[in-house]
């Protein structure tokens, strides 16, 4: 399976991401953010990190890069694309996903394990987990706080498009577990094509048992599934 990670000036989780990809066999291309063409992907990577140093908003100057609109070509005829942490605020910054990420309600900057329920399994992203199953996923976020609107929020439920909701580590989901204030401790979202999946935690720094643990393997054995 071809992967296409996209770099911008202030990206930190770029070889994380790459590393965690190359690890399960995925052929992997670093794109740089001024490029105007992409390589043939099956699955498109906008990173985490501090893009551009996160001025204006989280994602904003990012999310007006050349390659961007490479990547909403890409994303409307269908190609997989995911969007972690800065890359979730990204992908909400050019529309690709509705909604938008705000300050941490606490106001400071959270850098910490966390857990995280699989609310849906049967998307391209996480069919190799079980429903409900409890994931610790690490974050480091200033801005993670998802908000929409209602309407928008009624189509997330009745449509299933959200993937991924903090928990404790009993899988309860309440606002003890919702280390950000996102509204109904939403952690993961879908578009309604189901082919873009945002998600503010970082799977990619969970594949190696000797640094972390392993919860982060099946999302991208999910994709090669």
């Amino acid at each position: 399976m071809r992967s296409s990670v996209i770099v911008f000036p202030g990206s930190n989780c770029d070889r994380d991401i790459a590393m965690a990809l190359e690890k399960l066999q995925f052929k992997n291309q670093m794109v740089w953010h001024k490029e105007t063409k992409l390589p043939k992907s099956d699955l498109i990577v906008i990173p985490g990190g501090f893009s551009y140093g996160d001025y204006l908003r989280s994602g904003a100057i990012a999310g007006k890069s050349l390659i961007i609109n490479e990547v909403i070509k890409s994303a409307n005829s269908g190609c997989l694309i995911l969007g972690i942490c800065n890359g979730f605020q990204i992908l909400t910054e050019t529309g690709l996903l509705k909604g938008t990420l705000l300050r941490n309600k606490n106001l400071k900057f959270i850098n910490k394990d966390i857990y995280i329920n699989v609310m849906n399994n049967k998307t391209n992203f996480s069919n190799k987990y079980k429903k409900n199953q409890v994931l610790k996923i690490n974050i480091a976020h200033n801005e993670g706080n998802y908000f929409t609107d209602s309407k928008h929020l009624d189509e997330l439920k009745k449509e299933n498009l959200i993937v991924f909701k903090y928990c404790d580590e009993k899988g309860n989901i309440n606002e003890n577990s919702n280390p950000n204030g996102s509204l109904e401790n939403i952690a993961g979202i879908l578009n309604k094509k189901k082919n873009i999946l945002g998600m503010m935690p970082h799977p990619e720094r969970m594949v190696e048992e000797i640094i972390s643990n392993k919860d982060g393997v099946n999302l991208f054995s999910s994709l090669l599934n």
